[in-house]
C-alpha cells in the first residue's frame, strides 16, 4: 500500500514534508530530508555497529520504511515501541518472535495510518538470523542497525534520499507529539493480530551512539 494518499494535508516545509505525528516547537529550524552514519556501541558487549539515521519526507516515508525491511529475511522479530500509556521520559515495549516478513508488512499496511500518524507509537523490526534492526520510531525517523549498510543506503538512494555529513534529526530540537484516543485504541487492535507478548529491549533503547 502506497503512503502517499495520507500526506496530501501534510505542512509543507519546500521539498521536505513532516508527518502529523510531531512537530517542530514554534521557532525551531525546520528538519530535511536525508540520512547519516554513525556507529552505534552495544552497552552489553561493548561492540560497535554501524548505525544509519534518516529523515525521509511525509510522501514517501512508509514506502521507505517497507523497503528497508526486504533485506531482514523472510523470519523477523517485532517490537512495538508505546508510550500511549507511560510517563514522557520511558515507553513499554511489546514484542513478537518468529513471525514472516509479508505476514508483518500486511498488518503494517493495514495500520498505515496509525504508524504514520501516531505520535505515540514506533516499531522496531530485528532479521530473526543476522544483527540487523531495522526501526521506525514515533518521531516518524528511520534507523537501521547492521554490520553492513550498503544495502540500506542503496535503497535510499534509489528512494532520492541523500546522504548529508550535518543532517540534523527533529529529535535534537524542541518538538511535539501528536496523538488521538482513536490510535490507542487501534494500537491495541494491532498488538492483538500480531500476538505481541513480553517486553524484549532493542538496540534502539539505549542511545549509546558515537
Amino acid at each position: 500500500m502506497n503512503g502517499n494518499h495520507l500526506a496530501t494535508h501534510r505542512p509543507d516545509t519546500g521539498r521536505f514534508r513532516l508527518t502529523d505525528a510531531v512537530h517542530p516547537a514554534p521557532g525551531t529550524p525546520l528538519p530535511r530530508e536525508g540520512y547519516r552514519l554513525s556507529k552505534f556501541r552495544d552497552p552489553r558487549t561493548r561492540a560497535r555497529l554501524p548505525m544509519l539515521s534518516a529523515s525521509v519526507s511525509a510522501e514517501r516515508l512508509f514506502d521507505v520504511f517497507l523497503a528497508l525491511l526486504e533485506p531482514l529475511g523472510e523470519n523477523v522479530h517485532v517490537v512495538l515501541e508505546s508510550s500511549h500509556d507511560a510517563n514522557a521520559d520511558r515507553h513499554d515495549d511489546l514484542r513478537r518472535s518468529d513471525i514472516d516478513l509479508p505476514v508483518l508488512m500486511s498488518h503494517f499496511c493495514d495500520h498505515e495510518e496509525l504508524l504514520f500518524r501516531d505520535g505515540c507509537l514506533g516499531v522496531a523490526v530485528l532479521s530473526a538470523e543476522m544483527p540487523i534492526e531495522v526501526q521506525f520510531d514515533e518521531h516518524k525517523l528511520l534507523y537501521v542497525y547492521s554490520p553492513d549498510l550498503r544495502p540500506f543506503r542503496k535503497i535510499l538512494r534509489d528512494h532520492g534520499v541523500r546522504r548529508r555529513e550535518t543532517l540534523r534529526l527533529l529529535t535534537e530540537a524542541e518538538h511535539v507529539h501528536v496523538s488521538d484516543e482513536k490510535f490507542a485504541d487501534e494500537f491495541r487492535q494491532l498488538c492483538m493480530r500480531l500476538g505481541v507478548g513480553d517486553f524484549d529491549s532493542v538496540l534502539s533503547d539505549d542511545e549509546s551512539w558515537q
